[in-house]
């Protein structure tokens, strides 16, 4: 293991790496899988994991870990190659879990410098070295944590469609997830995701997102999943009795 807390990503660098994830991610079946998507802490352990879905041997694996402050480059805290299983370099300790093929960063004694975004990384060959990304985890500093207080799907029946509102309220941080599905697959099309907002600065985040189907859709199961921190739900649209007022 090396640690470079200083050493940041060059222009040049970013620029190649950013091109080589956009231009053959959608090539690529060995993305890590980050979780959770946020974690809110303060003067206390942070826990994120890097989970690698690969046939390679896992201990040939090198592991990255980047640190992204709002608005700034990417910084790359450590990496981490060979079979030992955990590493402490003082505040940041890594576990690699053979069986899981999972690589999890501890940040000890979280403090407000912490409050960024951490990407776990590593290489693939697809004819040359590509360096791939996993989604993130997003660290958030603060004592206050609220997971959703309300969660419930509104409709309207208009013509020919119909619209379902998942209305998701009353949460802290601001990052979730939120997707519709179907009994087989997650669905993109007629999707519309609204950002968060809050009634007030002092108030907690809410966020709403529409799904419209054709009219003899009615009777089909559709699903509003979301995630938030440690909290996952799914709401079904069957069996709903509210009617939104287009």
């Amino acid at each position: 293991m090396k640690n470079h807390p200083t050493e940041s990503w060059s222009v040049r660098e970013g620029m190649l790496s950013y091109l080589s994830f956009s231009v053959f991610s959608s090539f690529i079946a060995q993305n890590p899988v980050q979780s959770p998507i946020s974690i809110t802490k303060f003067q206390k352990s942070a826990r994120m994991t890097c989970e690698i879905q690969t046939g390679e041997n896992f201990d040939s694996i090198v592991i990255h870990w980047y640190k992204q402050k709002e608005g700034k480059a990417p910084e790359r805290l450590l990496f981490v190659s060979g079979d030992k299983t955990t590493t402490d370099t003082g505040r940041y300790i890594v576990e690699r879990k053979r069986v899981q093929k999972q690589c999890v960063l501890t940040i000890k004694d979280v403090i407000p410098d912490d409050a960024a975004t951490y990407y776990c990384a590593l290489f693939t060959v697809i004819g040359y070295y590509n360096k791939v990304f996993g989604s993130g985890t997003k660290l958030v500093v603060s004592g206050k944590f609220s997971p959703p207080a309300n969660s419930e799907i509104l409709q309207k029946k208009h013509e020919n469609q119909i619209t379902y509102v998942c209305l998701i309220e009353k949460f802290y941080p601001d990052i979730i997830r939120v997707t519709w599905n179907d009994d087989e697959k997650e669905i993109t099309d007629q999707v519309v995701k609204g950002d968060t907002w809050q009634s007030t600065k002092e108030d907690d985040y809410s966020i709403a997102s529409w799904l419209t189907v054709p009219a003899e859709n009615e009777d089909k199961k559709y699903y509003c999943k979301y995630e938030h921190e440690e909290k996952k739900d799914s709401l079904s649209t069957q069996g709903i009795f509210h009617m939104l007022k287009i």
